[in-house]
Parts: structure tokens; sequence; C-alpha cells
């Protein structure tokens, strides 16, 4: 209930405090007179002419300065200062109403300081008085829930009164860990150290903690985050500094914890100079630009300043909201309506749409981030996969060196170094070509940046893990001791820049991706800090099972990132160079043409062979299976019929003659 949802017009609302505000004046004036033991009602017609004549004033004046406008259950700090101000004036007023009415001889002038500070206790104090009457008035028809708010520093203080005059949340306390303001008070709320956070948990039934720390480092949140994992509480934080500063969010729009907290690590500054040095000024193009890895390129990207930015992809809904989100964005960049974005829709296979768009937007550095990525969907539709992923790079690849792109950027991964599954595989067979291409000799700079898992991307373990709590479990990891590398989003397209602007043809650049973390782990922590417990054998009486399913197919215990033991660090302490050993140029030829044949033909047997083959120590365990295989297994005439179908791809000559 808000003073604003009562049945009553504003301009009602507004006339019943000016009103209110006349007969606080008059009183304060009788109080005043009183004081001095003067008569109020014993003063001369002409003082009662002025008076009314200033108190209208008064009322003009008090609307001009915006007063009224100033509602009761937000009134804060600016309110107090127009109060004074009107205060003020009014006094004025009064001065010249006395001067104008009463000889020199008879005034007592002292008359005026005595109104002036009681007309700033009944006016202000009125508007105060209100406030507190509405705001217990909302918490009884709709109780507040108790908060501590971890932070008693600006954000904290903003936090707090933003709760105070809002109707969700009640902060009963703050903590800190400076201990230069433990004991002192924040608004009328308390602030105590972290060590007596279990105590005021229990006294006031707390069932959330707000952190308000948006200018901590990683680092410092993480550590925060492991002291309060094991309390009794859901941890939700204040959006980060720049978000609120630019506007973007309120300091009271609470939300969970990041996962990226978690990880303790803070991103290194980029180099403006690597930043740039492939994008600003120039036509770049993005493949796969509608999924969570290229379209946060794409969100980098054009505050680079790009000349053009070219969107492919063949998810139409993510191509449509990556494009709308970047031309809003647009409109905050200085010389952002000199940016051209194009989005396409079409496939990295499409020989022919390649060359044409990579032609007719004079394309200078090309991202290429489409793949089929999901492991289990990839070891299901072996077939199409390595299709996608292989040629899909190769075809992108030719179209760029034929048509002179200076810069082509290949999205690795992880799971392409001694692979276990097919989607590695054919990762790793794309990487392949890339470095022959550039071994040969290319006036195209071809580089392959590989990395691990993204956080927050489709696919990732944590939005999965998110709404597996909050839906009262179980949450479902695969084993005990599965590890992953872990990176967020922002942190991985930035480093992908960079590394790009450092290619010399044919570099395989890994990212620095700290030490891997095991998923059991970060299950545990993710439902401790949502405020549940782990029901496991320790603990029957927890809220949330943990249930192990077993390694999916073609799945690994631990991911690795580098295939030899030959690297080598570059001009950015996060990225490396590493140097591997390849395929001869005949041999990757001959392998193609076989691929591009069984690839045709959807000969599952013999794709498995030249995976096998092309990629050294890839031995798949699972027997491998495709429903497309399958289905021209089990009838002779429907194989015949369905010959002309398939897939097709033509390879034009690899290398140069």
């Amino acid at each position: 209930m808000h003073l604003h949802s009562i049945p009553l017009s504003r301009s009602i609302k507004q006339l019943i405090m000016m009103t209110a505000d006349v007969v606080m004046m008059v009183m304060a004036l009788a109080f005043s007179f009183a004081l001095l033991g003067m008569d109020f009602l014993a003063q001369d017609q002409r003082f009662y002419a002025y008076l009314s004549v200033a108190t209208v004033i008064s009322i003009l004046f008090f609307i001009r300065i915006g007063l009224y406008r100033v509602l009761l259950l937000y009134m804060g700090l600016q309110a107090a200062f127009l109060i004074l101000q009107a205060v003020t004036f009014a006094t004025c007023l009064l001065a010249a109403s006395y001067l104008f009415s009463h000889a020199p001889q008879e005034s007592d002038y002292s008359v005026l300081p005595i109104f002036w500070m009681i007309s700033v206790l009944f006016v202000g104090g009125s508007r105060f008085v209100a406030k507190v009457l509405l705001q217990s008035l909302i918490q009884n028809f709709r109780p507040k829930e108790p908060v501590i708010i971890y932070g008693a520093g600006s954000s904290g203080m903003q936090l707090v009164v933003a709760l105070q005059n809002g109707d969700q949340y009640l902060p009963v306390a703050f903590v800190d860990d400076s201990q230069s303001i433990v004991g002192s008070t924040v608004h009328g709320i308390r602030v105590y150290s972290p060590n007596s956070l279990y105590e005021l948990i229990e006294n006031f039934s707390v069932r959330q903690i707000l952190l308000a720390i948006p200018s901590a480092t990683h680092a410092e949140r993480k550590e925060i985050l492991n002291r309060l994992e094991h309390l009794p509480v859901h941890v939700k934080t204040v959006p980060d500094l720049f978000d609120m500063v630019s506007g973007k969010v309120g300091v009271d729009e609470i939300r969970d914890i990041d996962i990226e907290d978690l990880l303790g690590r803070d991103i290194v500054p980029p180099n403006p100079e690597l930043l740039g040095a492939c994008i600003a000024g120039q036509s770049v193009m993005v493949t796969g630009a509608g999924g969570s890895i290229g379209s946060e390129l794409c969100r980098q990207i054009i505050t680079i300043n790009p000349a053009r930015l070219v969107l492919l992809d063949t998810f139409e809904y993510g191509l449509y909201e990556v494009e709308n989100e970047l031309r809003e964005s647009l409109k905050g960049i200085e010389n952002g309506e000199d940016i051209e974005i194009v989005a396409l829709l079409g496939s990295v296979c499409n020989r022919v749409q390649m060359e044409n768009a990579i032609k007719s937007f004079a394309v200078d550095t090309v991202y290429h981030v489409a793949a089929y990525k999901q492991v289990p969907m990839v070891e299901k539709n072996i077939v199409e996969g390595a299709h996608n992923n292989i040629f899909g790079t190769l075809i992108s690849a030719q179209a760029a060196e034929s048509l002179g792109v200076k810069n082509f950027v290949f999205i690795s991964t992880d799971k392409a170094v001694r692979p276990t599954n097919f989607m590695g595989a054919t990762k790793r067979c794309a990487e392949q070509v890339l470095q022959a291409m550039a071994k040969r000799g290319s006036e195209t700079r071809f580089s392959i940046v590989r990395f691990g898992n993204v956080l927050g991307s489709s696919g990732s373990v944590v939005p999965l893990f998110r709404k597996q709590i909050s839906s009262g479990g179980p949450v479902t990891v695969t084993h005990p001791e599965v590890t992953r590398y872990f990176m967020t989003v922002q942190e991985a397209a930035q480093l992908v820049l960079q590394a790009g602007s450092m290619a010399t043809g044919g570099d395989v650049f890994v990212l620095d991706m700290h030490e891997p973390i095991r998923i059991i782990d970060l299950a545990k922590k993710m439902v401790h800090l949502m405020g549940y417990d782990v029901k496991d054998e320790n603990s029957y009486r927890g809220d949330i099972a943990i249930e192990y399913t077993g390694l999916r197919p073609g799945e690994k215990l631990y991911e690795e990132l580098l295939i030899g033991e030959s690297v080598t660090g570059t001009e950015h302490p996060k990225i490396m160079r590493a140097e591997e050993e390849t395929l001869s140029l005949d041999t990757l030829k001959q392998l193609l043409q076989r691929l591009e044949v069984a690839c045709q033909e959807i000969n599952l047997p013999e794709v498995k062979a030249v995976l096998m083959e092309a990629v050294d120590g890839f031995d798949p365990k699972e027997e491998v299976s495709d429903p497309m295989w399958e289905f021209y297994q089990e009838s002779t005439a429907e194989h015949d019929v369905g010959r002309d179908n398939r897939l097709s791809t033509k390879v034009t000559p690899l290398f140069k003659e």
C-alpha cells in the first residue's frame, strides 16, 4: 500500500498538504507569540491582512520549488532542504508583514527566529510522522522480509534507503569488514563485524544476505562468499558499480550471486592496441553470431568502432536478438551511427553465400565461431557434426583466403586436445585444416584460439544447476571426480580479440584458464549460497540432493589445453602460444577427400575411420551411432531412393599448385 495508491487524485492530495502547511505555520506563529508572552489574537487588523498575503505567497513559493511533488513515503534529504528553503522564505515574508503592521517601538523581532524553528519542526516533523505512519501501515499489510546488508559503504547506504522505502525487504543489520565503522549506525541500522553473522541470523530470523560491495575485486568477493557459504542463508548481490553509475540498473535490483564471483579471478585489463588491431575502422564478420560466445564477441567488437559488423548464423531467433541488442547499444557509443550492422541468415557450409558475403561487405577479419559444440548431440549426429565443423571451417577459410581477408580467427575448444568424443575430434581436424593452409603459405593470417568451458554459455552447467536448485533438486553431476576449466564469456571474448591480433599464421593460442574446478564442488557452493543444505550420506536432513548420472558418451573426467609440451608466452600474460605437430599437406588432403565422400554417402564407419587417422590419440570407446546412417542401413530400397538427398560438399583444392 502506497500513498499514491490511496484513491484520491494527485491534486486533492496536494491541496490537503497545502492546507496542512497553512495550519502548521499559523500554529507555529501562535506558539512563537505565546513563548514571548504576547497575545496572537490581539494583534492589529493590518497584521492579519499582511499575514494572509504572506501566507498565500509562501504557499505559491512552496509550489514553485516543488515541495508538493515530493512523495511522503520516499521523502529524503533533498526534501529536508526544500523544507528549510520554504520555511526561511516564509519567515522573511512574516518579517515584512510584522514590519509594515507594527511601529518599531512596538515590535519584538525575536518572534521571527522562534517562528522559523517551530515552523521547521511543524512543517518538517508533520511530514516525517506521516512517512513513519505510512511505512508502518505498509508493513502491517505486507510484512517485509528481514535481511542483512554486507557492506556499509556508499552502495550499502543507497541500498538501505531504497529497501526502507520499498515493500519487500527490511534491513535489520549492516555487516562490514572495516573495524573502524563497526558499532556505528548508518541510517538507523547498526554495523556489526562479520564474526556476529551467525548470531544476527538467529536473532532476526534472517534468510537472506545482500552483498553491497560492487567495487570489490573478484578475489575479495570470493573470500567473502567462502565465509558465507556455510551459513543457512540465501546470498544475493546488488549490480556492479559500472552498471549503477551508467544508469543501466538501480542499486535495489537484487539478483543471485554470479558464478564468476566463485572463481575469484580478476580480468587483466585489455591492451587497447591488441584489441583494435583487427577491428577498428575495419569490416568484421562473426560466424555463429547468435550463440553465447559469438554474441559476446559482437558486443565487444562494436565498442572498438569497426566500420562494419557482419553477423552470420543459421539460428534465426538468436540472430534477430543480437542484431536488435547491438543496434540499441549503438545509441550509447560515440560515433555509433557510423557503424554498419549487417545480419545474414546462412550456413558456413554454403560456399556461394560465404564468398558473396565476404566480397559484398569487403570483410577484413573473420571470427569463425559457428560450430556444433554440444558433445552429446554431436555423438548422436556424427556425420552432420563432422560435415559442419570440418567442412564449414574449410569453406569459410577458403572463401576468406580467395577474397583477401586479412585475418581469420578460429574459435576452438579444450575438447580438441586428445579427444574422446567426436565433437572434439572434428574441432581438432578443423584446427589442422587451418594449420595446413597457413603452412603452405597464405596472405590471410590464420590463427586458432583454444579455451575451456564458458560460464553462462548454452549448455553450461551453471544455469542448469540454478534451475535444478530452484525446483528443489536433485542436482545432477556426471561423476564425483569430473573437473573442468571455466572462464567468463566476457573474459574469453576479450582474450580472443587480443589473441587474433598477435597471429603470424597458423598460431595456436591457448588462454590461461587458471586451475580446473571440480563440478561437485561448484554444485555444492551453489546449493549453499542459494540458502539450502546439501542432502547426502553425511546430512540426511538436507534440502537438495546431488545425484551422479555417470559420464556421458565421449565425456572425459579431466580436460586438457595443450597437445604437446612446447608452449611459449606472448605479450599478453593470459595468452600462450603452443607449438604443435600437425599432419602433412598431402596426408590431410587425402583424408579430407575421403571424409567428403563419407559424408555424402552418410558412411558412418568411414567418417569414424578418417577422424581416427586424422586426429592423433582419438579412440572413441562407445559404440557409435547416427540416426541417418541407421536409416539407410535398415532398408536398401530407401537407401537408394535417398542417395540424391545426402549431404553434398564440393571441396575446392586445398593447396596451391
